[in-house]
């Protein structure tokens, strides 16, 4: 009975451990408890279940005019000023310079930027014309060069913002040579994880984004979109894509800038980039962790095995006791016991 006991208050302490141990990252709680135990293709699936519920704000226009306000919150330097990742020409000042339509030259003017061109997936379309996770503020001048071209790398024969920060122009990276839009080895890590979170999030929309702005579409988005995606729900990007963004990410690793949007996101929309709050998730989805299960919080897996298995050999050793103390058959006829299992007590009666 001693040793029930002990089982019963050991089962209770690790419990308790669980239920204050089992957070994930960045406050995130249980928020990603659902993917738990995932892999490679299943976790993504799993992952994409749980952030793409979101508030959307509103309906498209009072969203899409909100993002300037929520700007502030998300995408602001510690001075105060617009933290722009296309140019760094100089700090704009929120609402001051925000884009009035006008203006042609770097510098002047911050726009929303759709790091994923709205193009790719039908322009004004909800939920992802106004998911605040891929939609940053940008010079507008830098924005408009960028257009609807995908990520890449590149000598920048077309165009380069001010002090060589951007660039445009045939794509360098082996796979693919149409014309890309590198971003500052500053960012690249940010925007990987930016189409990590795209792929994965709105993986049930990729096939028909596929085929209906890159199989059948034309110009600039149609070639653009055969480039980044591969018209499935996984991988998700084209074999040259994925890999480039692997590498970006792990050059550009999460900064306490992409830590801090996130929550500043997660208050706007309730949810969460997975790959910012996993440092390297993308390596048990796409890379060489793809065969290792996910923990949301590390600790979680070993106390549930230590559970398993004091339950386990519990079921063992379960004995049924007499009221006297003594060990009873449980079918033994005419006695009132008391059965002893798993730590739990429960009276028996045979007749």
């Amino acid at each position: 009975m001693i040793r029930n006991r002990k089982l019963f208050i050991t089962v209770c302490l690790l419990a308790l451990a669980e239920t204050f141990w089992a957070q994930g990252p960045n406050n995130s709680g249980t928020y990603y408890i659902n993917a738990d135990g995932k892999k490679g293709a299943e976790l993504k699936t799993a992952l994409s279940g749980i952030i793409y519920n979101r508030d959307e704000g509103g309906d498209l226009s009072s969203a899409y005019k909100a993002l300037w306000t929520h700007f502030q919150s998300t995408d602001a330097r510690p001075n105060g000023k617009v933290w722009d990742m296309y140019s760094n020409l100089r700090e704009m000042t929120f609402g001051v310079d925000q884009d009035t339509g006008s203006g042609s030259k770097e510098g002047q003017y911050y726009n929303r930027e759709h790091s994923m061109p709205n193009s790719w997936f039908g322009a004004k379309v909800m939920p992802m014309y106004t998911d605040l996770h891929h939609m940053y503020p940008t010079d507008k001048v830098v924005n408009n060069k960028r257009s609807n071209h995908p990520f890449g790398e590149t000598n920048g024969e077309n165009f380069k913002s001010a002090n060589n920060f951007s660039k445009l122009g045939k794509c360098t990276y082996p796979g693919y040579n149409g014309i890309v839009f590198e971003p500052n080895d500053e960012y690249k890590g940010d925007f990987a994880r930016t189409y990590f979170y795209m792929v994965t999030c709105y993986e049930e929309k990729l096939p028909d984004w596929y085929m209906n702005f890159g199989v059948n579409g034309s110009g600039e988005t149609k070639n653009a979109v055969l480039a980044t995606l591969d018209g499935n729900t996984y991988p998700g990007l084209s074999p040259w894509q994925l890999k480039m963004l692997m590498e970006w990410a792990k050059k550009d690793p999460v900064s306490e800038k992409e830590i801090k949007r996130n929550n500043a996101v997660y208050q706007i929309q309730k949810n969460r980039n997975p790959f910012i709050d996993y440092p390297g998730l993308e390596d048990y989805i796409w890379g060489e962790k793809k065969e290792v299960l996910f923990s949301y919080d590390n600790g979680v897996t070993k106390i549930k095995k230590i559970l398993t298995n004091s339950v386990q050999e519990d079921k063992q050793n379960s004995k049924t006791y007499g009221t006297d103390g003594r060990v009873r058959k449980l079918n033994q006829p005419g006695v009132n016991i008391i059965k002893q299992k798993n730590g739990r007590t429960r009276k028996v009666v045979k007749k």
